[in-house]
């Protein structure tokens, strides 16, 4: 599949914002994180911003990007416009928690409540967001039991990472919320490990033949359908050499896994500022790690179109 800036960038900034404004919402619930003004404006703004930011960004990817309201009309029917719905249906609580949290200064009551809502908005919307792919009969490396958790497990730890960015930032420092970031992290990593894994001994059974319902002999074309590459072909057809894959995968090991796994660490055992400036370094890492892994996503992914080309 042809990796779009656009959309690689939504996923990848949808999913922190998504995972930092649900684990915002569940602290406000338990009451866990303290009623200050700034920590409420910055997180809340950083959550709704990555989330804004994203969303703007995948209309980049559309032909006719004025014509994206429409998408929410096939709810019934299109995962991608249930992420739409739900995108938009999360931005109420979500709005009221940023309201009571930074306006009234206060974290109890209703606020809490609101922020109970907001956590469970923000992982019905990155479900919606992990079923479009998942959903995909026609692509075999995306139509898999690794695709949903995927989605979930990389958006709560890069949100996890950004949570503890936050707090360490503002010296709140929690040894807790630090310690959860690592695990998420170790988890994506061996998720994702195990994806790869799962991929690259993956044997698609749809050929030429079981496409065209021809058993017997070998079934290929004479000679290719049009002489330029089309639309399907740019889109669906795009491949990546096996060795850009692996220096590819090494890079998102490395940015993604490995160097804030190795910062956290080590903001454990040093003094503040030391571990804030150590802790959203580690974010930014790793947020540029997990774009190249966004792009290994669907530059890895085969769609079975390419059959009819040959490939």
């Amino acid at each position: 599949m042809h990796p779009a800036f656009s959309v690689v960038f939504f996923t990848t900034a949808t999913g922190a914002g998504y995972g930092l404004l649900a684990l915002l919402g569940v602290l406000a619930w338990l009451g866990f994180i303290p009623a200050d003004f700034w920590l409420g404006l910055i997180g809340m703004g950083l959550a709704l911003g990555l989330i804004a930011a994203g969303l703007l960004s995948s209309t980049g990817h559309l032909g006719r990007p004025e014509r994206a309201w429409r998408a929410f009309s096939q709810w019934r029917s299109s995962w991608l416009s249930r992420e739409g719905v739900a995108s938009v249906v999360t931005f109420i609580p979500a709005g009221l928690l940023g309201l009571g949290w930074v306006v009234f200064g206060r974290t109890g009551g209703w606020v809490a409540i609101a922020g109970f809502l907001t956590a469970i908005g923000a992982v019905v919307t990155v479900c919606t967001t992990g079923m479009i792919y998942a959903s995909l009969k026609p692509i075999a490396q995306w139509h898999s039991r690794y695709t949903l958790p995927g989605y979930l497990i990389f958006s709560v730890m890069t949100g996890s990472v950004l949570l503890n960015a936050l707090v360490q930032a503002f010296a709140i420092g929690s040894t807790v919320i630090a310690a959860a970031a690592l695990l998420f992290i170790l988890l994506g990593w061996g998720w994702k490990l195990a994806t790869w894994r799962y991929n690259d001994a993956l044997e698609i059974t749809t050929t030429a033949n079981t496409a065209t319902g021809l058993a017997s002999g070998t079934v290929r074309s004479l000679e290719w359908p049009h002489t330029e590459e089309n639309y399907l072909l740019k889109e669906m057809g795009f491949r990546i050499a096996r060795k850009h894959a692996a220096k590819l995968r090494g890079i998102t090991q490395l940015l993604a896994f490995a160097l804030p796994a190795l910062l956290l660490v080590i903001a454990f055992v040093v003094p503040w500022p030391v571990a804030g400036v150590l802790s959203v370094l580690a974010a930014i890492i790793q947020f540029a790690g997990m774009l190249v892994e966004r792009w290994l996503f669907f530059a890895e992914a085969k769609h079975t179109v390419t059959l009819y080309y040959g490939r």
